[in-house]
């Protein structure tokens, strides 16, 4: 278990402190065929209610391996709002700073799958666009050892505010982590995230997300975007499906396989990776290894449909790492070091 007891009532009482997104998801499919309108009824061959959201997939993955976990953000005073509270208080994560908006609708997320695993996501944003840095108690960030955000481009308010939160949570004491997930607008406006990826010590960007992220094209080599996001301050572990991850510090890159998988439903299989990061990092881990263990816990993540079911434990993990250990390969052959810490 990555969760070790505190030697002092002053130590913080979280490992974990997740800001964003947490809404219910409605995932449908397969669907092997385009959408159809004008009335018509199609049928797929599964349908499942579940907690949805990068934060609060990201939280409960945490939280299953054994992270004490706290999540901050806004929900609607309805019956989505409740069960979103209701499925992070069974999964282990406290929701104390989980804030009910009375004038706006908790977000509704419809996932739609394909066989080939791919997905469309429809998303109704209610409180996301109101969602700002007061609904996270600057109690709550002294309290914890790690602050991660999720959903940038979601959360306009919340985005403007996050380099001033990140760097209160550092001053605290709390490392930080971003997950930017997709832009709905497709516009990739990252005027704002350099102050951002300044206070940022790990990025996790999947790799569609690492070449906008760097203004660069979708055939743009990885380690390439990975190498310039990574300048401008953060350790960068991107996710790359099928072919595994890639660590990146700024001077050289590590990437690992992962391990080999037949998915049910990818559907936060990234935000699983997230909490494996993160829980390895806590628990001392090196960053080859938690990129190992990360890679490992988004895979497993896709055993069942909906992003919180299938998450694995902490003993999970390390028994999948030592039944297929990931390969791992350095592009370049010199050791890096970030922060006096080896990468290898």
């Amino acid at each position: 278990m990555p969760h070790t007891s505190h030697a002092s009532d002053a130590s913080p009482a979280y490992d974990l402190l997740v800001v964003g997104d947490a809404n219910p998801d409605v995932v449908v499919g397969p669907l092997d065929a385009p959408l159809a309108f004008g009335q018509r009824e199609q049928l797929v061959g599964t349908g499942l209610l579940t907690l949805g959201g990068s934060a609060a997939i990201m939280a409960c993955g945490a939280a299953r391996l054994g992270l004490r976990v706290a999540l901050a953000g806004r929900v609607g005073d309805d019956e989505a709002g409740r069960f979103v509270v209701a499925a992070l208080a069974a999964r282990g994560v406290h929701t104390g700073a989980v804030r009910i908006d009375p004038g706006l609708s908790t977000p509704l997320t419809v996932v739609v799958t394909r066989g080939d695993g791919d997905r469309t996501i429809l998303t109704a944003p209610g409180t996301l666009v109101a969602t700002r840095a007061d609904d996270v108690p600057e109690a709550l960030l002294r309290d914890s050892r790690h602050v991660h955000a999720a959903s940038y481009f979601l959360m306009p308010r919340l985005a403007e505010a996050l380099p001033a939160l990140f760097r209160t949570a550092r001053d605290l004491g709390a490392t930080t982590s971003l997950d930017t997930n997709d832009d709905p607008a497709g516009k990739w406006d990252t005027g704002g995230l350099g102050a951002v990826l300044a206070v940022t010590d790990l990025l996790l960007p999947n790799a569609r997300e690492a070449r906008a992220l760097a203004g660069l094209p979708e055939d743009a080599p990885l380690e390439t975007a990975a190498r310039q996001l990574a300048a401008r301050g953060p350790l960068v572990a991107v996710k790359d499906g099928a072919d595994g991850a890639l660590l990146h510090d700024g001077r050289s890159s590590l990437r690992t396989s992962g391990i080999p998988a037949r998915p049910l439903d990818t559907v936060g299989a990234g935000d699983s990776f997230d909490a494996g990061f993160v829980a390895a990092t806590l628990a001392g881990r090196s960053p080859a290894d938690a990129l190992e263990l990360a890679a490992v816990c988004g895979a497993l993540s896709t055993r069942a449909y909906g992003g919180t079911p299938a998450q694995p434990t902490w003993d999970e993990a390390g028994a999948a790492l030592r039944a297929a250990p990931p390969v791992s390969t350095r592009p370049s052959a010199r050791n890096s070091t970030r922060n006096g810490e080896n990468v290898s």
